[in-house]
């Protein structure tokens, strides 16, 4: 035998595999998945979707339970009542003119808020006002908010150059005074009640930009966040059904006092002279009647309490959502 068979009886070769005579079976779903959502723990998901699923119940029951959030929402159900009903109510034009100039509220049955100069009914311009303030502060408020969040929820999710871009953009809006620069909008076009809306809109986006830009980039980085994109969402699913559900509490608050403001803009807007003169509003009754207000005080008293009136209510409900969508209260029943 010579020394390369001894070497090569030495080495020990290893035995071959048995053979399997039945094929593996596959291995049992796991329980502890949710189909579509891969490397998410059931117990996990059904706790997330238990907290989301009480958490609108207990703000809607911490917004019931406050008087002052209540005693605003039934303000403002009675105020936009009222703007509905105005049709049915004074189905004719607010601004033909009726009776007799000057009647003082009470003085005639008919006209129980009396008449201004030129003869119109007071609470038929009252009614009818308020659907167009109304109409307004809403319409304007969804186009800043339109704008503030597209802005803002880009600036805060992106970052970099983006950012600092889309934050200079904001800082130019506001470094000019708002009120002028919708006189100067309101100047260049012609004053009707849809270029007032957008200019209102245009103005009072970068405070819901900045708001929302804050938000997105404190959320940005959480582990909710994280998982998404883990999981291959788009930059759009991310923003818009992650991040701006998450964001919503103070810009839920935030509207509310953007409705009042717009609100304000326009009487202010018509108090000047600056507003449609087709349509009567709060605003442009408070002007009618400045000429005459040591001798016809109601003329300019009944309007401005009426805005004053809505204003404190849309207060009061801001208040009202602002501890209701509080997180320091979340764990209220």
């Amino acid at each position: 035998m010579t020394s390369l068979e001894a070497d090569r009886e030495l080495i020990e070769i290893p035995a071959a595999p048995p053979l399997v005579s039945h094929p593996p079976q596959p291995a049992a779903p796991s329980t502890d998945q949710q189909p579509g959502w891969p490397n998410v723990h059931a117990a996990d998901t059904l706790i997330v979707a238990a907290e989301i699923g009480t958490y609108a119940p207990r703000a809607l029951s911490r917004f019931l339970r406050s008087p002052t959030a209540l005693t605003g929402t039934l303000i403002l159900l009675a105020i936009v009542t009222a703007a509905l009903a105005a049709p049915l109510l004074y189905p004719d034009d607010p601004l033909a003119m009726v009776a007799r100039p000057l009647l003082w509220p009470g003085q005639n049955a008919a006209y129980p808020l009396g008449t201004d100069s030129l003869g119109r009914d007071i609470a038929a311009g009252l009614l009818h006002g308020a659907r167009v303030s109304l109409l307004v502060g809403i319409t304007a408020t969804i186009i800043g908010l339109t704008l503030g969040i597209l802005v803002g929820s880009t600036a805060g999710y992106v970052g970099g150059r983006t950012d600092d871009a889309l934050v200079r953009l904001i800082e130019l809006f506001q470094t000019i005074p708002s009120f002028i620069l919708l006189v100067v909008l309101i100047a260049i076009a012609q004053p009707s009640i849809a270029t007032i809306t957008w200019a209102i809109g245009l103005i009072t986006w970068p405070t819901i930009a900045r708001l929302v830009r804050a938000e997105f980039r404190s959320l940005r980085e959480k582990e909710f966040v994280m998982a998404a994109r883990s999981l291959g969402y788009g930059h759009t699913r991310i923003i818009f059904r992650e991040i701006l559900p998450n964001a919503l509490p103070p810009i839920i608050v935030t509207t509310s006092v953007m409705v009042a403001s717009a609100i304000l803009m326009e009487s202010a807007l018509s108090f000047l002279g600056l507003g449609d003169p087709n349509v009567v509003s709060w605003g442009s009754m408070i002007g009618a009647g400045r000429e005459l207000l040591r001798t016809a005080w109601y003329l300019t008293a009944l309007p401005g309490l009426v805005i004053v009136i809505t204003v404190l209510a849309l207060n009061l409900i801001g208040d009202g959502l602002n501890d209701a969508l509080n997180p320091r209260f979340s764990k209220d029943a």
